[in-house]
């Protein structure tokens, strides 16, 4: 079971809030100073561009760049033929995302079910920023999608907001798997371009953003001044070691080694960090501070926050071939170099675990590192190749160990159970103490502008 573990000091402008096992209400929410006034559409921006606040949902950009893009986009085409790329859909689209793909990630569906007011509240401030005119809460967590409409009837926002549920994949949370979905089609990714902030749902741009993301543009807009606090704070989901995962909320800027320590891991072996994204390191990664530019010079990524621990005595191989074998399991069979490289990866992974692995296979896995990178449609085949190549750099003794002998310790771990292991559970919410609101019935989709025939997927190196 994940639990909760709130931060020794508690300022305010924190996203897990005071009672973060327990739903919170819109009264709770409005009497901690939610859905204020005070701050209008451009000071916020003022205040999210002074913060320098990056989103949540793994790539980090900039939340005020984004808001101003889709912005900007409102309403713009490229003066070509109607339908053409970048042609004009209405007015801008804003969307949560709280569809989180990473197996040792549980932030997002947490908020959803703990903070709805906090993501709405936030929703409904994008919106105001970029001039949207509708906006969408997607998921696949059926308590979170309750949890969302028993909200919207306790507090309706300016505009109008669905909820759209989906299947929980690891791609589904992509931008373009986000909009493709909310318009009636698979949640698979597209091709780029356009992106979303171009032209996304019903072909308007489309601000797509992370929940954590947009609870912290409402935390800004109630105390701008804890705009930097707001900013550098992040929600993480610790795993790996004996104990149990736990979901915490940290600032940027703490070691590595001190997260460890306070798992009860201080002497971890090395993580898997940023869920899967952020491939393998070592235990002198683990002097890092967590903090994205720190992290991404290092060759790591922060992503969603979740980090898995190596306990003292475990095998990185076992660890990555369960990490592999779950990306693997997850393509969305679209591009035939995806298909083709996070399988021949996986194998190889997996060989090198249970002891069968041939005399090249780390160098396979070494050229698959470096000539995989940017050919499939989406992050997946890029998360499997920085797998492969931080395995080998992180723990390459560990990889000759494996070409010379079976390894006992990967023989004891499983390796085919193994996905199971990356997976941690929500943590345990309880319903607002107040009485239930009814909940409220999906709103109709506004009639939407025709759009062209979806365009196919380009043909990719490798792909038949």
């Amino acid at each position: 079971m994940t639990t909760i573990r709130l931060p020794t000091a508690r300022p305010p402008g924190t996203v897990l809030g005071t009672a973060p096992d327990t739903g919170e209400s819109a009264d709770a929410y409005r009497a901690a100073g939610g859905y204020g006034t005070d701050t209008t559409p451009g000071e916020l921006l003022a205040h999210l561009t002074d913060s320098g606040l990056r989103g949540r949902g793994g790539a980090g950009f900039p939340a005020a760049v984004k808001l101003r893009s889709v912005r900007d986009h409102g309403g713009q085409g490229d003066h070509g033929a109607p339908g053409g790329r970048g042609a004009p859909g209405g007015p801008p689209v804003v969307v949560a995302n709280g569809e989180e793909g990473e197996p040792g990630s549980a932030k997002d569906r947490w908020l959803l079910r703990a903070r709805p007011h906090l993501v709405l509240d936030g929703l409904a401030r994008a919106a105001a920023i970029t001039g949207a005119a509708r906006g969408f809460v997607y998921l696949s967590d059926p308590a979170a999608g309750e949890s969302v409409r028993r909200a919207l009837a306790e507090h309706p926002p300016p505009l109008p907001v669905e909820v759209v549920e989906t299947g929980h994949t690891y791609v589904a949370g992509e931008e373009t798997a986000v909009v493709r979905r909310i318009d009636g089609g698979p949640a698979l990714p597209a091709a780029k371009p356009p992106r979303p902030f171009e032209r996304g749902v019903g072909g308007a741009p489309t601000l797509v953003s992370n929940v954590e993301t947009l609870a912290r543009i409402a935390l800004t807009a109630a105390r701008p001044d804890l705009r930097t606090d707001i900013a550098r704070g992040t929600l993480v989901t610790l795993s790996g070691g004996t104990a149990g995962p736990v979901l915490t909320e940290v600032p940027y800027g703490v070691p590595l080694r001190a997260l460890a320590a306070r798992h009860g891991v201080p002497d971890a072996a090395g993580a898997l960090m940023g869920g899967l994204f952020g491939g393998l390191v070592d235990a002198r990664a683990l002097d890092l501070p967590l903090e994205p530019d720190a992290l991404g010079a290092a060759g790591t990524a922060l992503g969603c926050g979740a980090i898995r621990f190596l306990a003292p005595g475990s095998c990185p191989v076992t660890c990555a071939a369960d990490a592999a074998a779950h990306l693997a399991a997850e393509s969305a069979r679209q591009c035939g170099v995806c298909v083709s490289g996070t399988s021949a990866v996986g194998d190889a992974l997996y060989a090198l675990a249970a002891g069968t692995a041939g005399p090249d296979t780390a160098d396979r896995l070494d050229r698959w590192s470096r000539g995989l990178r940017g050919r499939g449609a989406c992050g997946l085949l890029d998360a499997a190749a920085g797998l492969a190549g931080s395995l080998l750099r992180a723990f390459p003794g560990h990889v000759r160990s494996h070409l010379a002998a079976p390894c006992p310790l990967c023989a004891a771990a499983a390796p085919a159970e193994g996905t199971r292991r990356l997976t941690v559970a929500v943590p345990q919410v309880a319903g607002p103490p107040t009485a239930a609101a009814p909940v409220l019935p999906p709103v109709p989709r506004p009639a939407r502008l025709p759009l062209p025939l979806p365009e196919p997927l380009p043909a990719l190196k490798g792909t038949p």
